[in-house]
């Protein structure tokens, strides 16, 4: 037994490598990105950074359809872009386990909404644990490839920021289950789902779900602390921690397992406890199928929808003293918001649209911050590769020409950008769409993608062709251009001779990532 101090991310990358997983497929996003990132360094293992979610759950599919244990990562809106292979991977089953992670992001730290990824859970019919601390990422992750082949269904394993950046204290067996992976046997029946052989398969889903219900008051991962009578909470997560801090003589029923929720333990508890208090961030999740059990309950009553909890916010709940001292010195800290890094090669197109006041379609990405003054120069931002969708519907319905583009990064295009591409040039759009590419993924840790020419390892492999790329969709020069992001002239008069031309059109404007320059110098 060997002590560490691990982050969530760490734990769940080694859970997964001593669980036997030869095979990691994802997308970078924050805060699920470092789990891939170290689960590379082990040896005999496959790693990719995908083109985007979807893709990497459709390789996962595979991996674990031939018999290899899986890992599949992602951030909580990047389960949005994997939804429709999901669905109907919970009809297919597995063959080597698969472990689907959920990173979310309650707070909304580097996100674009705070979905709570437990409802997947319940919509897909997929069982879901939800660890407290690294010790448990480690210990879960183990146990998930473990269940996903008993019952045979992908598991999810959902983080929450905190818990994937925390780092805590953990006790390492160092010992590695061997996973032989045997191979893939032809089963159209499970594999194909045409509609006959998905209805079958459906009762093979709700039949999985009752035999984990059943059998989930069992599992050792859901564990019931009964002490003070008077008052219980039941809890999962991050939020455990806060609840035993602030009232550690309290009855408390941790739930490991977050769906199916265990129903004879949770009556078990009820029984024995005067008040009950449900406490989870985000949606009534746990509160809203505990009420439906019949069950008298509280709990978004007195904790918010909305955002993190803490610890202060639940004595806050209880009308008891923040836990914060009070200080005698007022000091007025400045407020340090957000901001494109000095020298980054984006600051120059976000100054030339603000001075061309046009309307600009935005993307996901650090560049999202052109919305922020001095530059304030984006107007959308939705998901990721919407910006030249939704360019495209703001030109549909303005009927205006010379009035619109799209900004997007060079990882994001390659994610979900190029179908938006297409739809342009096949529908004939008039549109000028921009991407920014400074050589690399840098919103989440300066990632590799398909147009930096390296792989999550490093290695050199092919880069997208630009060039090809638009001529495919018959956008050819004088239409399609590559400007230096440094040469604010050249920017300039480029677009607006592009904008003049009433075609579609892509420019592609290139300069290195400051902080990634300065690594690799």
């Amino acid at each position: 037994m060997k002590k560490k101090l691990l982050s969530g991310n760490e734990a769940v990358a080694l859970g997964a490598y001593q669980a036997g997983a030869t095979v990691g497929c994802g997308y970078p996003g924050t805060p699920s990105t470092q789990i891939l990132e170290n689960f590379r360094n082990y040896k005999d293992v496959y790693t990719e950074w995908s083109t985007n979610e979807k893709v990497a759950l459709e390789v996962a599919i595979g991996s674990s359809l031939a018999g290899a244990r899986t890992l599949f990562t992602s951030k909580h809106v990047g389960i949005n872009v994997a939804a429709d292979p999901l669905f109907t991977l919970s009809y297919i089953g597995v063959k080597g386990g698969l472990v689907v992670v959920t990173s979310d992001d309650p707070n909304m730290h580097s996100s674009q909404n705070e979905q709570d990824n437990r409802n997947y859970a319940l919509f897909a019919k997929m069982p879901m644990f939800e660890p407290a601390d690294s010790q448990e990422a480690l210990d879960f992750t183990k146990l998930a490839f473990e269940l996903s082949e008993k019952y045979d269904t992908p598991v999810f394993l959902r983080t929450t920021t905190r818990i994937s950046h925390s780092k805590t204290v953990v006790e390492d067996t160092e010992t590695k289950t061997e996973h032989k992976v045997t191979g893939f046997d032809k089963n159209p029946k499970k594999y194909v789902m045409i509609p006959n052989y998905a209805r079958a398969r459906h009762f093979d889903v709700e039949k999985r779900i009752v035999d984990l219900v059943n059998d989930s008051s069992n599992f050792s991962i859901n564990k019931t602390e009964i002490k003070d009578t008077d008052i219980g909470f039941i809890t999962s997560g991050i939020c455990y921690t806060y609840v035993k801090e602030i009232f550690p003589e309290a009855s408390i029923l941790k739930l490991g397992l977050v769906y199916p929720l265990p129903e004879k333990l949770i009556r078990d508890f009820c029984s024995k406890v005067k008040k009950v208090y449900v406490v989870e961030e985000l949606d009534p999740f746990f509160e809203t199928q505990i009420k439906a059990m019949g069950l008298n309950v509280e709990g978004k009553n007195l904790f918010p929808i909305t955002g993190e909890l803490s610890p202060d916010a639940i004595k806050k709940a209880f009308g008891k003293e923040s836990l914060a001292k009070k200080a005698d010195i007022n000091i007025q800290i400045p407020a340090r918001p957000p901001a494109l890094c000095p020298g980054c090669p984006h600051r120059q197109i976000f100054a030339i649209l603000n001075k061309l006041g046009l309307i600009v379609s935005g993307d996901i990405g650090c560049y999202t911050l052109g919305v922020m003054p001095p530059f304030s120069s984006m107007d959308t931002c939705v998901d990721m590769g919407a910006s030249i969708t939704v360019a495209q519907g703001i030109e549909i319905a303005l009927k205006q020409k010379n009035k619109v583009v799209s900004v997007i990064g060079d990882s994001t295009f390659a994610h979900s950008g190029i179908t938006g591409l297409i739809n342009a040039a096949y529908n004939r759009r008039n549109l000028l769409m921009i991407v920014l590419d400074n050589g690399t993924t840098a919103m989440t840790g300066m990632q590799p993608n398909p147009f930096s020419g390296e792989t999550i390892n490093l290695v050199p492999t092919m880069s997208i062709d630009y060039e090809k790329l638009a001529g495919s969709v018959g956008i050819v020069a004088p239409n399609f251009r590559i400007v230096d992001a440094y040469k604010p002239e050249d920017i300039e008069k480029t677009i607006k001779e592009l904008m003049d031309s009433e075609k579609i059109s892509l420019l592609v404007v290139k300069g290195p990532c400051v902080i990634l320059k300065r690594k690799k110098k």
